[in-house]
C-alpha cells in the first residue's frame, strides 16, 4: 500500500548510523555470496543457514553437508539471507528509512542487540505457528518489523514521504503508514495460511520491537514525539538585569 522513501528526521545523539549501514552492507554481501553460485548453491545456503522449524524442534535432521552452523545460530543467520532482489530491496529500504532514528534513540550497541533480538523473535514466532515446517525461513523481515514498531512508538508524528500504491507521492504522518502496515501483518497472519510470506515472523518482530524499545532506549529519549519538560524545581529564574544591585547604581561597572 505504501512504499517509504524519506522521513526528514534528523539524528540527535549519534553522528552517523554506523550499525544500520553495516547491516545493510552485510545483507547485500550475503545475497551476492549466496547467489553467485546459482540456484542450487543458494538453496543449499538457505537450508544450511535458514531457520527450519522441524529441525529446530528435532522433528527432522539436515544432511551432514548442509549442517553449516549450530542450530541455535540459525535464529540469526536466516535474517541475512534473501530469495531475490525484490525481497532484499524491500527490507533494506525499510531499514534505510527507519533504522537510523531507532539506532539514534538506542545507541549503536543496544540497537544491534535490538535488531538481532527482533530477528530471533521473528524466527521463534514462525516456529511456534508452524513447528513441523520443513521449509527454510529466510529474510530480514522479522528484524525490520521490530524497527517499524519501534519507530512508530518513538516518532508517530514525523511526516514521511511515501509512494502510495507504488505511484502516488505523498507526505503523511508516520503513524498512518506504520499503523496500517502493522495492522496488515496481523490481518494476514489470521487469514492467509497458504502464502509463502511468513506473517508470523513479522508479528514476532513487531511484538519484540514494541517491548524492547521501551527497555533499551536512552533515558532522555521521549516516546510518541513528546517534548521532555524540565521539572519546575530545577528551573532557575533569570536575574532581572534592569534591577539595581544593592549598594550599586543600576549600570555600575567599568567605564
Amino acid at each position: 500500500m505504501f512504499i517509504p522513501l524519506y522521513d526528514a528526521n534528523s539524528l540527535r545523539y549519534i553522528k552517523r548510523q554506523y550499525v544500520t549501514l553495516a547491516l545493510i552492507a552485510v545483507n547485500i554481501v550475503a545475497y551476492l555470496v549466496t547467489t553467485v553460485g546459482g540456484e542450487d548453491f543458494a538453496f543449499a545456503a538457505a537450508l544450511g543457514l535458514g531457520y527450519i522449524p522441524s529441525v529446530s524442534h528435532d522433528l527432522a535432521v539436515l544432511p551432514p553437508e548442509l549442517d553449516l552452523v549450530p542450530e541455535p545460530l540459525t535464529y540469526i543467520t536466516y535474517s541475512f539471507l534473501h530469495g531475490d532482489l525484490m525481497h532484499l530491496g524491500g527490507n533494506m529500504l525499510f531499514l534505510w528509512v527507519f533504522g537510523d532514528n531507532v539506532e539514534d534513540a538506542l545507541g549503536h550497541f543496544r540497537y544491534l542487540v535490538f535488531y538481532l533480538a527482533c530477528a530471533v523473535a521473528g524466527a521463534y514466532m514462525h516456529g511456534f505457528i508452524a513447528p513441523d515446517s520443513n521449509a527454510p525461513l529466510i529474510g530480514a523481515s522479522g528484524a525490520i518489523a521490530g524497527i517499524v514498531a519501534a519507530y512508530l512508538i518513538l516518532h508517530p508524528r514525523i511526516r514521511i514521504w511515501v509512494l502510495a500504491f507504488a505511484r502516488i507521492p505523498l507526505r503523511i504522518p508516520a503513524f498512518i503508514v506504520l499503523a496500517l502496515w502493522i495492522g496488515f501483518q496481523f490481518l494476514m497472519l489470521l487469514i492467509d495460511t497458504e502464502n509463502q510470506v511468513s506473517w508470523a515472523a513479522h508479528a514476532g518482530g513487531i511484538l519484540a520491537g514494541a517491548v524492547l524499545v521501551l527497555v533499551l532506549k536512552r533515558r532522555e529519549v521521549s516516546l510518541f514525539d513528546r517534548q521532555i519538560e524540565k521539572p519546575r524545581a530545577v528551573e532557575l529564574e533569570k536575574p532581572d538585569m534592569a534591577a539595581p544591585v544593592e549598594g550599586k547604581p543600576p549600570h555600575w561597572g567599568r567605564q
